[in-house]
């Protein structure tokens, strides 16, 4: 790659890394059932590996990921991957479900480098095709979302869930050695100490409503996306449908327009259309959850349903970063710290407040959670759009 711009192979190369990576978080939601069998506990006690997972991808973000403005980028990346190498390998070895929730958690904190490579395509690309590169870069993601269900689904009913642990670890030690041989050496502008760049978050925070408004945006519209696809798993494999892992696993696949429609949000944002983006996929989420609502003893609505909460929400996510990026060039990191952190904190209550809604009326009330969700993220949105004199298509900054 070149040191001051990024070809469509190297964005391409981001992407499928991006991917691999960001799967380490995925895997463990098909597998659910098969560990709680393993352990022998409630499937809802097993999915807490699923937000331990998303809260430790936040504290990675929120402690990591900002060094990447005062250290080199590449060497942080490579860090980063041999630490989920060895977080991969400790739950595939875990002997108690005490040490596999240890070790999920140190799974999300190492699994940043997907954040940290979006960063540097961000970093690399032209102002003119910022929001095209990061949006090619976030299909990637998406891919790697969709694929790591999907596999560890259908392999974990095959071969069991401690093998897809290592077959992920395995993914991370080749990685590890392309990044090396691919990646550039990108170096930071920062030229404070740890302390001072932590406080500044703080200073980011308080003086930039955009990037307030886009973090919250995203927390809440990633909360609803985990609940659902958390709380999914104990619903296909409950009465009437009694689901394998590897059947729920196949899902995921439902979610894949998502991955086609990331380039096209991403040109479009580059064309100053982010916050037009941003209602309609409010509205793709709203519309889905009443599609799960109805969903009954069939699948269709099911189908429809987890199409638009992952364009709804993609749309969504990628809108928001073309926003923030464009603010501060140098306090990039910083600025995807507050809005990543954000983002998989709200992933996190997503999906323990989606458990204990199924616990307590099982689909109908999540449904009804979910959609409640989405709306005060609607009238969020709007208050600000209101305030603000914001019009369709215009762009925040």
């Amino acid at each position: 790659m070149h040191s001051k711009s990024l070809g469509k192979s190297d964005t391409l190369f981001m992407a499928a890394c991006s991917g691999l990576v960001v799967a380490n978080i995925y895997y463990c939601q098909p597998l659910i059932v098969l560990i709680a069998k393993d352990f022998r506990i409630p499937e809802s006690r097993a999915g807490r590996i699923a937000w331990l997972t998303q809260i430790g991808y936040a504290c990675g973000l929120l402690l990591l990921v900002p060094l990447g403005d005062i250290m080199e980028r590449r060497k942080q990346i490579l860090g980063c991957m041999v630490a989920a190498m060895l977080s991969l390998a400790l739950a595939a070895m875990s002997p108690s479900f005490g040490v596999l929730q240890i070790a999920s958690f140190l799974i999300g904190a190492s699994s940043i480098s997907a954040q940290l490579i979006l960063l540097l395509g961000a970093h690399l690309a032209d102002d003119d095709k910022r929001g095209s590169v990061i949006g090619t870069i976030m299909a990637g993601v998406i891919v790697g979302i969709l694929a790591s269900r999907s596999i560890s689904g259908t392999l974990g009913a095959i071969f069991g869930w401690r093998e897809i642990y290592f077959m992920a670890a395995g993914i991370c030690a080749v990685l590890v050695v392309l990044m090396r041989l691919r990646f550039p050496q990108s170096m930071p502008s920062f030229k404070g100490t740890y302390g001072q760049l932590m406080a500044s978050l703080i200073y980011y925070i308080r003086t930039q409503p955009a990037l307030r408004q886009a973090s919250f945006r995203n927390f809440m519209s990633f909360a609803a996306l985990s609940a659902f696809w958390v709380t999914m798993v104990l619903f296909l494999s409950s009465a009437p449908f009694h689901y394998s892992s590897a059947t729920i696993g196949l899902f995921g696949l439902a979610g894949a327009a998502s991955a086609l429609a990331s380039p096209l949000v991403g040109k479009r944002s580059d064309n100053k259309g982010s916050f037009m983006n941003i209602w309609i996929g409010l509205a793709m989420e709203l519309i889905s959850f009443a599609a799960f609502y109805f969903t009954g003893n069939g699948l269709f609505l099911l189908i429809v349903g987890i199409i638009l909460v992952d364009v709804g929400h993609q749309t969504i996510q990628i809108s928001n970063q073309t926003i923030i990026y464009s603010i501060m060039p140098e306090a990039r990191n910083r600025f995807n710290t507050v809005f990543m952190t954000s983002t998989f904190i709200g992933g996190a209550c997503g999906s323990a407040i989606g458990i204990g809604l199924w616990n307590i009326g099982h689909w109908p009330l999540f449904c009804i959670g979910g959609a409640l969700m989405v709306l005060v993220n609607i009238i969020a949105t709007g208050t600000v759009t209101l305030r603000s004199g914001y019009t369709a298509g215009s762009q925040t900054s």
